[in-house]
């Protein structure tokens, strides 16, 4: 196919992939050709006769597998974004492809014995050295043969187990939706909200997005209604609960075959908690007040209801007892903001502020769907950084949530700028503006935060690039970042109504800030509980089954002292995409152990004048541009000029 994209670099600006000439054809022989390429790539620097360098054996290592990242980053952005039956049906062909190529390298025991002898002086090269030697040992490098046979059997079998919870889930979104007849039913949402929910035949259907507690249980006025949406956002993908099951009794096999008691501890050691012992001490401090938080708040919420309230009132009540008790309506904030001005005038005005990066639309460039807008980015000067891509509507095939990717990985090596995207999952109106939730804009400055940490990167190789660093602290930079959606500069710039172009009124202003503690309780229980599951999962001994996986989330949650039967965990086990369908696995605790450097960081910008370039420009240096090449905890210390403290955390949170 020598018409196929993948075969060469896009010759586009910044090498974004050229969506517009892929079609689904070209995937599978790219990926063959990549896969093939690579190992030959790989044959050759572990039989190379020259004297293991870094230069020979490390660098030549990041040179390889061109055509076979390309072809990877392109189709995982498009599965996640815009998928189709054609798409899903590759993606359960070629994962566990790509999990046996990733093992023919890692387990290539001349290529490991070559990794062994290489010595460097240079620091970066060193702390890569450090990280691949850690990979291939992680990966099994060391094992028998007959222990490194078993061990592909084991990735393989869970790399297959990923795919088919992550489709069951993308499915159960649209096959488990709320279906209305009666737009009545649909009480408390506005009129363009229910006209984007009516459907060619009539009824109203409202997708779930990923978590429990669905966005309409905060606006539906008839109770049996949310209900309904509540069952159906709890109980949807059930076969995933035998597939979660199976995936946690295999990475217990595969973490005591690599020396560990269980999966938690093997993932922990390669993060910035290190031990398991470490992460439960942070966790222990955090539970009982929580829950006695979470407690108080459901008095209250019974009393302004005035009954008994269940699971699916506490969204619905607890923005009553906002009301009444700070006279706020969340709702009333949403004409203050439409996407774009929130993006142009907030997201961008607060980087230009801090950084003195620019943002002009690219029209030229487009995405692999209509809604993508590109945007290119410049330095103060004038100097070109990266491009930015953003993707904001919610689709039936695009999976839930919000996330950043990297289309380009920063690098030296190959003379790369960053191309970075951002995914929401807004709800696209049938027409007029696009009003956001606070929620929703708090959520577009957190990825932007995740985008600043890869279009700042300045490192050498693509391993350690952008946001290349360990899973418990990559949350960090772009949770500081959501403090600038409050800032009164920044607020004051973008929260202008979309009509009539007047200012949030700034009573507003200071009701949302009084009420920005209130439901702290919930939300931190909600959270600590799918930690805490996740946790519970991946602790199994090696040779443990779960019979009952249902049982077995609730016995769970009541050892961990966190079941409150009114707050349901974030994300229950059939619908736990972090950890078995991601990166996040033993590691959903990650997003708590960052805000403790979050919270650390907000207080160090308010403390030296908050929104000033000189704020920017340090925080830049000492951490955004650093991705992975340092020890992340050094770079902290370097930025903060001390140790992390818990309490800030604490202070934030309502819990000290």
């Amino acid at each position: 196919m020598a018409e196929n994209p993948f075969f060469a670099p896009s010759d586009l600006p910044y090498q974004l992939p050229p969506f517009g000439d892929v079609r689904e054809e070209h995937y599978l022989p790219a990926f063959e050709s990549g896969m093939a390429e690579q190992l030959a790539e790989v044959d050759a620097i572990a039989n190379n006769p020259e004297p293991p360098t870094f230069e020979n054996t490390i660098a030549a290592l990041e040179r390889s597998g061109r055509i076979l990242d390309r072809t990877a980053t392109v189709f995982f952005s498009v599965a996640a974004s815009n998928s189709s039956d054609g798409i899903m049906a590759i993606e359960k062909e070629v994962s566990p492809q790509l999990t046996r190529h990733s093992d023919a390298i890692r387990l290539n025991r001349a290529l490991w014995a070559r990794i062994k002898q290489v010595t460097t002086d240079v620091p970066e090269e060193s702390w890569l050295l450090e990280k691949y030697r850690d990979d291939f040992i992680r990966a099994g490098a060391d094992l028998s043969e007959p222990d490194q046979a078993r061990l592909r059997e084991l990735n393989e079998e869970l790399s297959k187990l990923s795919t088919e919870f992550a489709q069951s889930l993308l499915k159960a979104s649209t096959e488990s939706a709320l279906v209305v007849t009666d737009p009545k039913e649909l009480d408390g949402f506005d009129e363009a909200k229910i006209e984007s929910l009516r459907k060619d035949d009539g009824t109203y259907v409202l997708p779930l997005l990923n978590f429990t507690n669905q966005p309409g249980l905060a606006q539906l006025t008839d109770r049996d209604v949310r209900r309904r949406l509540y069952e159906l956002s709890v109980g949807r993908a059930p076969g995933n609960f035998a597939i979660a099951a199976t995936m946690a009794a295999l990475r217990a096999q595969r973490a005591a075959l690599l020396g560990f008691p269980n999966h938690a501890a093997y993932s922990v050691t390669d993060q910035t908690a290190k031990t398991v012992e470490a992460v439960e001490q942070m966790l222990g401090q955090l539970v009982g007040p929580a829950v006695r938080n979470a407690r108080k708040e459901a008095e209250e919420l019974a009393e302004q209801a005035g009954f008994a309230i269940e699971p699916w009132d506490w969204s619905y009540y607890s923005e009553k007892v906002r009301q009444a008790r700070y006279d706020f309506d969340g709702a009333a904030m949403r004409p203050y903001f439409e996407l774009n001005r929130v993006y142009r005038d907030g997201v961008f005005f607060a980087a230009t502020k801090l950084y003195g990066i620019t943002f002009t639309e690219r029209p030229d460039l487009s995405g692999y769907h209509p809604d993508v807008t590109v945007f290119e980015v410049f330095e103060e000067d004038g100097g070109r950084l990266g491009l930015f891509v953003l993707d904001p509507y919610a689709r039936e095939n695009k999976r839930g949530g919000a996330w950043m990717n990297n289309l380009v990985d920063q690098s030296f090596l190959f003379g790369l700028r960053p191309v970075v995207m951002n995914n929401l999952n807004v709800t696209k109106p049938a027409s007029g503006p696009t009003l956001l939730t606070y929620d929703e804009v708090n959520t577009a400055f957190h990825e932007f935060g995740h985008a600043l940490h890869g279009l700042f990167s300045q490192v050498r190789y693509p391993r350690v690039s952008g946001t290349s660093v360990p899973r418990d602290f990559v949350e960090y930079p772009s949770q500081v970042n959501e403090m600038w959606a409050t800032w009164p500069e920044v607020l004051a710039n973008y929260a202008k109504h979309y009509e009539t172009g007047e200012p949030m009124p700034a009573e507003l202003v200071e009701k949302l800030k009084a009420a920005e503690k209130f439901n702290q309780g919930f939300q931190t229980v909600e959270y600590l509980a799918a930690t805490l599951l996740d946790w519970a999962w991946h602790k199994l001994e090696p040779g443990e089954t779960v019979a009952d996986p249902e049982a077995f989330e609730a016995i769970a949650l009541e050892a961990a002292q966190i079941a409150f039967p009114l707050v349901r965990p974030r994300y229950r086990t059939n619908y736990f995409a972090h950890i078995f369908a991601g990166g996040y696995s033993a590691g959903y605790y990650s997003y708590i152990w960052s805000e403790v450097l979050d919270a650390e960081s907000v207080e160090w910008f308010k403390e030296n004048g908050g929104l000033t370039r000189a704020n920017g420009d340090h925080f830049r240096r000492e951490l955004l541009s650093l991705g992975g090449s340092l020890d992340p905890l050094t770079a902290f210390r370097n930025f903060r000029g001390r140790e992390p403290s818990i309490r800030p955390l604490l202070s934030r949170r309502g819990l000290d």
